[in-house]
């Protein structure tokens, strides 16, 4: 007799109705529903559909949209994938415009047919997706010195080129709001953005891209930008915000326009006040224990 496995979780899906499926990371704060796009899923008859927008410099290093020379074909394509000597045009953000939002919409039943597969090619419910081996981890991610691991893994937006007659779609950058590095939480954190009816919203155009560089020496990890970045930071008239050395801010600062500010001594530079920096370079003077506009 024959054992008879559970149904999977599409099974489900489909046993009870459900047609299509969006998912999205769920570090995305930008990622939410909306019926347009779904409404235009759904017109376009696509088995899958992947949501993209233009790079930045921000994103020179995340997965893009490539074009397969062979057929023109869409294909995700990652860093772990590419080789060193094509590292430079992998990067090109106006070579390769467009990356992964990894905020994904899928039919089910497209998605059922595929995992079963043809008579002389059976899938067994499994998508032949490209195995990516990324060699750039330790064990405890929050430990540099901690022994190295290869992560083995796979990208769900891979399924681009799998799927026959998958779709990419052009989407604007506010559906894309990710918090993966602290450079982002400090963005995400500000008066550029914020919450409405669940959703968060830029407050201007353009502060989506604000670029924001923090030094992973002193900011990388989650406690140490906790301990240093304290207080309301404004950052809706900034065009990028770098930080260089230990700098601990005790109650927020305004940013305008491209403001770097830089700590050359062994010691923290302590800011008690909320303080205004516009456009310009700024070196913290140990002796005036402030810092000064490097003119």
């Amino acid at each position: 007799m024959a054992l008879q496995s559970d149904p999977s979780i599409l099974d489900i899906l489909l046993e009870k109705g459900y047609e299509h499926l969006f998912i999205s990371n769920s570090d995305n704060l930008g990622a939410v529903v909306d019926t347009s796009i779904l409404g235009t899923f759904v017109a376009s008859k696509a088995p899958f559909m992947m949501e993209v927008t233009l790079r930045t410099e921000q994103d020179s290093k995340g997965g893009h949209l490539a074009k397969l020379k062979v057929d023109g074909s869409l294909i995700l394509r990652e860093g772990a994938q590419t080789a060193k000597e094509d590292m430079a045009d992998f990067q090109d953000i106006s070579k390769h415009s467009f990356f992964n939002t990894n905020n994904i919409w899928i039919n089910l039943e497209a998605l059922n047919i595929a995992l079963i597969g043809t008579k002389n090619s059976p899938l067994n419910g499994i998508l032949p997706l490209p195995l990516i081996v990324n060699s750039n981890k330790t064990i405890d991610s929050e430990d540099p010195n901690s022994p190295k691991v290869v992560q083995l893994e796979t990208a769900m937006g891979a399924a681009l080129s799998i799927l026959k007659g998958a779709k990419a779609l052009e989407v604007p950058r506010e559906r894309f709001a990710p918090v993966k590095t602290t450079n982002q939480l400090l963005l995400l954190r500000s008066d550029a953005y914020k919450f409405l009816n669940n959703t968060l919203v830029p407050l201007k155009e353009g502060v989506t891209s604000i670029a924001i560089n923090l030094d992973n020496q002193f900011y990388k990890l989650v406690d140490d930008f906790e301990s240093r970045m304290k207080g309301e930071f404004s950052l809706i008239d900034a065009t990028s915000v770098t930080i260089k050395g230990d700098i601990k801010f005790s109650n927020g600062a305004t940013f305008i326009g491209d403001v770097a500010l830089e700590n050359e001594t062994p010691s923290q530079a302590v800011l008690l006040q909320n303080q205004r920096f516009e456009a310009g370079k700024y070196i913290f003077s140990n002796s005036e224990k402030k810092f000064l506009r490097n003119r």
